[in-house]
């Protein structure tokens, strides 16, 4: 089997993708256990100190539960931004003069930052659940809704031409035409909507809330306690990592599997 072969077959790609990351996350814990040998422990704690603080971590009651409410949190926020962003999107992308009149809106929805929206939020919902899920939608919408928007704006006029000569109503036109095409957009919209939200969470819930993952970051950082803090960020950066590899891409590879490689 020639090199070039063995570049093209699965088991090796895959072979040569875990030697890529496990090459990249020992160089990265080198440095990071050069730097703390060199700094003070509660500037920058060591990876076995943070791995220690981590174990602690997970054997608090409290533990799953932040866990736990973070990602109900993340992911309605997630769910209610996509089921309203992807047929604004549509309806956009399919006319322009609704384009027209709404995209003054959209440029100041994307320019409000999402500590912005945090405040508001606190103002609004007091500390709540609701207060994390307002961020996150607020985050997360406009970045879907500009998705399925230049999707749509893609859409081959020529189907649309012969859909409506075929007597489609306007609904079918935009299921059977403007839907299959902008998947691509909407997840990639979507992936990058959910690590937003993600993170703007963690900043809703340091202003605005009495639990979660955010809650407890601000907890440790107010009490100086910085191996926890760097065991809360390690374990986001798995969840993350674990949710985009496990679920996010696998789930984008079946959906479109007829596309080719």
């Amino acid at each position: 089997m020639t090199a070039a072969t063995m570049m093209h077959h699965p088991v090796a790609r895959i072979g040569l993708l875990v030697v890529q990351r496990a090459a990249l996350a020992s160089i990265f814990l080198l440095i990071w256990l050069l730097a703390a040998q060199r700094m003070p422990a509660f500037v920058l704690p060591g990876p076995e100190r943070v791995l220690q603080a981590l174990w602690n971590l997970t054997r608090t009651d409290s533990f799953l539960h932040d866990i736990g409410v973070t990602m109900s949190r993340v992911v309605t926020g997630f769910v209610l931004a996509a089921l309203a962003g992807t047929p604004l999107g549509l309806a956009l992308g399919s006319s322009r003069a609704l384009a027209r009149f709404f995209e003054p809106l959209l440029a100041v929805m994307n320019t409000v930052s999402s500590a912005i929206w945090a405040v508001f939020a606190i103002i609004w919902f007091g500390i709540s659940n609701a207060t994390t899920v307002f961020v996150v939608f607020m985050t997360a919408m406009p970045l879907i809704l500009t998705n399925v928007w230049q999707g749509s704006q893609n859409v081959d006029r020529q189907h649309v031409e012969l859909a409506r000569s075929f007597r489609m109503s306007r609904s079918q036109v935009l299921r059977k035409i403007y839907l299959p095409s902008i998947l691509p957009y909407f997840f990639s919209g979507a992936r990058l909507a959910f690590g937003f939200g993600w993170r703007v969470s963690l900043v809703a819930e340091t202003l605005g809330s009495s639990d979660g993952i955010g809650y407890r970051l601000r907890q440790a950082a107010d009490l100086v306690q910085t191996d926890q803090v760097f065991a809360w960020t390690l374990l986001l950066v798995v969840l993350m990592l674990l949710i985009e590899s496990g679920v996010l891409k696998p789930l984008e590879r079946r959906l479109f599997r007829w596309k080719p490689l």
